[in-house]
């Protein structure tokens, strides 16, 4: 939930022909409400928060960051930059749109948050403000991943006194409403379809947006919100006048035709990982029956280096069966789909984060969204269609330096899609018979 930041004053009351007026507006136009600079009142400093600097890599230190940011960088153990970091930081601090490409876990979360909430810092407003009028916007194809950015907001922006709001589709309009009439919110972070509710309704106003972040742009395009985006790029100013971050995990030429569009003379960077699959993820592919599958996955779950797990199929009813069984087998799990409600989806996530569920059966439309420390084990009990995917599944365990493990069934209705799976790799996949103790 929102903290009250602005709970004292609300928001300005300014006649409606005032708003979007910029006859003298410059690119990069900045403001902010007096108050968002005042938040701040314990005795913090910078000296509290000593990382030595090493050759190679790049402190948040050595960007001049706002000492409020920084704060909050110390509170989370963020100490040195990851290499899209490191690489677009010093290009988007300077005010350039940025292109980027990196696959998820890669740090761009960050990345494009730090310019937004030091730039907002940076640039108080000494004008009134409306309410529903933020000063920047964050687009995301799934719930999940709208949820995720906007609780890393909230503690990247914990001592700045700057305000989140996320929307989502699935969830209480008017409970989502309240976070943008109760105060002056700065960072929306959206899905496209409930954005677009708040502004039919006119309940927000993107007409003084100064930062614009496409995240995913891919995903974006395969899941067919590329028509509503547009929508949303157009009411906000025109690209000469606003920031625009844009990220995705690969480049399509229409993806690429997008970046020309929505952006103007933008830095571009492309992370490619060591390897597609991080090399802290062990990879198992077993060879099995269909029947078999079900046996397999449950004593696998029972052993006791299987901490936490997240099992991947590709449809809502392969899910839906797998949970369905799994509860009566006693093993304490929760399921993440499409078909599920989003305030279930969410409560469902937070119960997996706290370790109040062991197992979460998942299709891939949570897969990209889930962002949890400590997962040791992905299961894929369906081979992906799309071999992407795979790599994204995988992603889940093996964060933060931490070992992990990845076991995939592959049977009979599914083996053929090894071989797409081993060109993108650029690697032979070992596939082996399960130990025979998993099949009793």
């Amino acid at each position: 939930m929102l903290g009250k930041l602005f709970g004292k004053k609300q928001a300005a009351t300014v006649p409606a022909e005032q708003v979007g007026t910029s006859e003298t507006k410059p690119r990069r136009r900045k403001s902010h409400s007096k108050e968002s600079g005042k938040a701040k009142k314990e005795v913090w400093t910078i000296d509290q928060f000593q990382v030595p600097a090493v050759e190679g890599k790049t402190r948040f230190h050595d960007l001049g960051l706002d000492d409020r940011l920084m704060h909050g960088i110390a509170d989370l153990g963020f100490e040195y930059c990851s290499p899209i970091q490191a690489g677009v930081l010093p290009q988007t601090l300077q005010g350039h749109d940025a292109i980027g490409k990196a696959q998820t876990g890669t740090g761009k979360t960050a990345a494009f948050l730090v310019t937004i909430i030091n730039d907002l810092l940076n640039h108080p407003v000494e004008e009134e403000r409306y309410a529903g009028e933020p000063r920047a916007l964050v687009i995301a194809p799934t719930r999940e991943l709208v949820v995720q950015i906007g609780e890393d907001a909230r503690l990247l922006t914990k001592h700045t006194g700057l305000t989140v709001a996320t929307l989502i589709g699935g969830m209480d309009y008017q409970k989502q409403l309240n976070q943008l009439k109760g105060s002056l919110v700065d960072i929306v972070v959206a899905s496209p379809g409930r954005l677009l509710d708040f502004q039919s309704r006119k309940d927000l106003y993107l007409d003084r947006i100064e930062f614009l972040v496409i995240d995913e742009a891919d995903r974006m395009l395969d899941m067919g919100f590329i028509p509503q985006v547009r929508r949303i790029v157009r009411s906000t100013p025109r690209r000469e006048d606003r920031q625009t971050l844009l990220f995705s995990a690969t480049f399509t030429p229409e993806v690429i035709s997008l970046t020309e569009q929505w952006t103007y003379e933008p830095f571009k960077l492309e992370i490619e990982p060591e390897s597609v699959a991080t090399d802290t993820v062990d990879q198992k592919v077993y060879i099995v029956s269909t029947d078999e599958k079900y046996k397999l996955l449950r004593n696998i779950i029972k052993q006791p280096e299987v901490t936490s797990a997240i099992v991947f199929a590709n449809r809502r009813d392969q899910t839906r069966k797998l949970y369905e069984r799994l509860q009566k087998a006693g093993i304490r799990c929760g399921i993440l789909s499409g078909e599920v409600p989003q305030n279930k989806r969410t409560s469902t996530l937070k119960s997996f984060k706290d370790g109040r569920l062991q197992v979460l059966v998942a299709t891939d439309v949570a897969g990209r969204g889930i962002h949890v420390d400590g997962i040791s084990h992905v299961v894929n009990y369906t081979l992906p269609e799309d071999p992407e995917d795979y790599v994204h599944r995988i992603g889940r365990t093996g964060r933060a330096g931490a070992k992990g493990t990845s076991i995939s069934f592959a049977c009979e209705d599914d083996a053929f899609l090894l071989g797409p799976l081993e060109e993108l790799l650029g690697a032979k996949i070992n596939c082996e018979q399960p130990p025979e103790e998993l099949l009793n």
